[in-house]
């Protein structure tokens, strides 16, 4: 082994250290509780939010636009709308720039099909959550196994489903149960027909194929372990989200990108194509952190090891018998402004009463925590 491979091999080790893993052969968080996984998300969120300040710093003055007045905001008036989100409108940037800042658990690049939505309140002009969708991964062994497709059909079923890697509701009204909203919109008429406007007659990329643009299933996982959100998440007597296990604990958050430039060239030097990208699936980095792992001689180092609650959402009723049987889709019929009435009644406005939480929500102090933390000018 040559003297950079060995230099390589020492930076990440010391890297997943540095971000609290324990590295003994394998890698395992050094402790499973919530507050440590998301110190372990944090040197990622760092280097996220550098690479892209300069945009969250020049566009913080058209995403303030839309920041609620708190003294006026009354959950009572909240009404809900389903925003497409289109590329370069303004509502793309309120997109990125709370994906960027808000959350925990770093954004990560999106691959082969893509859709991004907003949850907009009308009333108070503000938006209220987030939901960002992608082709799923081809293989999860818990949801193959939940729905026993063939291996030969599995491309062809999963062409039909999505996975939200963004998925989630903003302050104030997150502290409003607003998440289950979020949730409970994957399966509203309205994204589905999003979906069927947008795929219609759409080839596949890798096999070029033109499958029905008819939208099966969502999938998603929890940030932290097991999820108060999706768990027992119910419709008017209808289960909305089947928690399907866990996930094993691959990915790819845990190389810094500084890094992974350095995995690219050792790829190359070995002649492995390192193309990744429209056309390539959502595993491809994944399976080439596994190959460089490998003639690293640090062979299980693409599994991070933080399990997440695997959540599985159908958008049809009879989704296993069209997976079996071909059958025509029966899809539940969910308007979106209906879904948002139960969750008002049925969570929001019972927690405004029983809880003052969302009160205390301050943009001054919010701005002024992610400044410190990120070196920011806002």
């Amino acid at each position: 082994m040559t003297d950079d491979t060995e230099n390589l091999k020492e930076k990440i080790v010391e890297s997943l250290l540095s971000q609290g893993f324990y590295v003994n052969g394998h890698v395992l968080p050094g402790d499973f509780n919530k507050n440590a996984i998301k110190q372990i998300h944090d040197i990622s969120k760092l280097e996220q939010i550098e690479l892209q300040k300069n945009f969250i710093e020049n566009n913080f003055n058209i995403v303030s636009k839309y920041f609620l007045d708190m003294d006026s905001f009354n959950p009572n008036n909240i009404e809900l709308e389903l925003r497409e989100v289109k590329s370069g409108s303004v509502e793309s940037i309120i997109y990125r720039w709370w994906n960027l800042v808000w959350w925990s658990v770093p954004y990560q690049k999106s691959y082969g099909r893509q859709m991004r939505f907003l949850l907009w309140d009308k009333t108070h002009n503000a938006p209220f959550g987030l939901i960002g969708l992608q082709s799923p991964i081809l293989k999860m062994a818990v949801r193959d196994k939940f729905l026993n497709i063939p291996k030969s059909d599995l491309d062809f079923w999963i062409n039909k489903s999505l996975q939200a890697q963004r998925l989630g509701a903003l302050p104030p009204y997150n502290n409003l149960i607003g998440g289950k909203m979020t949730a409970l919109a994957l399966t509203s008429n309205e994204l589905r027909a999003a979906y069927f406007n947008k795929y219609v007659d759409s080839k596949t990329v890798i096999k070029e194929r033109i499958i029905e643009s008819d939208l099966l299933f969502i999938t998603t996982t929890s940030a932290f372990g097991r999820s108060s959100i999706y768990n027992r998440l119910n419709y008017k007597g209808e289960k909305v989200a089947y928690n399907l296990g866990y996930t094993k604990g691959s990915g790819t958050f845990h190389v810094p990108q500084n890094i992974y430039v350095d995995i690219q060239e050792l790829l190359k030097f070995n002649g492995v194509n390192v193309k990744t990208g429209f056309g390539n699936g959502p595993s491809r980095k994944v399976k080439l952190l596994e190959r460089a792992f490998s003639i690293l001689n640090l062979k299980q180092y693409h599994y991070h090891n933080i399990q997440r609650e695997f959540f599985f959402f159908p958008i049809a009723e009879n989704y296993n018998d069209v997976i079996k049987n071909n059958s025509r889709p029966l899809y539940f019929d969910r308007p979106l402004d209906d879904l948002f009435r139960f969750w008002h009644q049925r969570w929001c406005l019972k927690r405004a009463k029983s809880n003052d939480e969302w009160k205390d929500f301050n943009y001054s102090n919010f701005l002024q925590t992610i400044q410190n933390n990120y070196n920011l000018s806002l």
